[in-house]
């Protein structure tokens, strides 16, 4: 089977009619129409096998990981799914992988509404890019520059979960719903399209709330005070997490895909109420600066993690 021949079998499922799609999969380039009024956001993720995934990990997550990991970045700036392009680059062309990796991705694609709209195959060691692309209103994006001193720190609902489950992965007991954190996260789409024009800065939580949150500290030129008490825990993080770990696991693990947002105080409840997902005020932004753990009592304390870093 030729490239041409795979994606027409594969992947032609993934490419339904969709408002201002004019030229989809099959030709030189895929023709989109932005509606009036409305501004492009543009994300592109890759997964590479022995690094984001290993190679013996079941293909159906890997392609609902590989966008979903998208997804989340349109979600932390506000931005209505529409479009993705993918590139994918096997080592063979299996029929059972490919089958079980196009199920994936239909599956996350037909829950977000988003359209598969061109790209690439090829063969060489197993990776995949994808380019996702959202609509929003103009000027209506969140950014990161944009905390102000005084909003509460916040983010929708658990951490750490995926850290867990990553270094429980040889557990045979590891529960279904730390699994599936890991190899199916949940892009929270419907919350960042609820916070937009609400928050006045927010990000998603892939790296970690450590190095994610000094993101936004950067971008803002402000610092934060994170309350170790306060972040969110599952019931399952909270029955096998050792005690002693869990502020590395939550703040430094990585892989939640969850949204932290800086919210003024008193827009807080409303916006709590307005959400799918459960919200959590787990600290807030200061002038001083520099990101600070503290503990109920306000005393630091010591960070001896850091978030996931390439060619560190």
């Amino acid at each position: 089977m030729d490239e041409f021949a795979l994606i027409r079998h594969y992947f032609s499922g993934l490419t339904t009619v969709k408002h201002g799609v004019v030229l989809g999969v099959g030709d030189d380039a895929a023709l989109l129409r932005v509606p009036s009024g409305e501004e492009l956001a543009v994300t592109t993720d890759t997964l590479v096998a022995g690094r984001h995934f290993t190679e013996d990990a079941p293909p159906e997550d890997i392609g609902w990981k590989s966008l979903a990991v998208n997804l989340s970045d349109l979600a932390a700036m506000g931005a209505k799914p529409r479009w993705f392009t993918l590139a994918l680059t096997l080592r063979l062309a299996d029929p059972d992988w490919l089958e079980g990796f196009a199920r994936g991705l239909r599956s996350l694609a037909e829950d977000s509404g988003i359209a598969l709209v061109g790209g690439d195959t090829t063969q060489g060691p197993l990776s995949i890019t994808i380019t996702a692309m959202g609509t929003l209103e103009k000027g209506s994006a969140l950014k990161r520059s944009g905390a102000k001193v005084g909003d509460l720190v916040c983010v929708t609902g658990t951490l750490g979960d995926a850290a867990l489950a990553l270094r429980m992965r040889d557990a045979e007991d590891l529960p279904e719903s730390l699994s599936r954190r890991l190899h199916r996260p949940q892009p929270r789409n419907t919350a960042g399209l609820a916070l937009r024009g609400k928050a006045h800065a927010v990000i998603d939580l892939s790296d970690g709330l450590a190095g994610d949150l000094q993101h936004i500290l950067d971008a803002s030129k402000v610092g934060a005070e994170v309350r170790v008490d306060q972040l969110p825990l599952s019931e399952d993080f909270r029955a096998l997490a050792p005690v002693e770990q869990r502020l590395a696991l939550q703040a430094g693990g990585g892989d939640d895909y969850e949204l932290c947002a800086c919210i003024a105080p008193g827009d807080f409840d409303a916006i709590q109420k307005s959400l799918d997902v459960p919200l959590t005020v787990v600290g807030k932004i200061t002038k001083k600066k520099g990101l600070r753990f503290v503990d109920a009592a306000g005393k630091a304390v010591k960070q001896d993690f850091d978030a996931y870093r390439h060619f560190q």
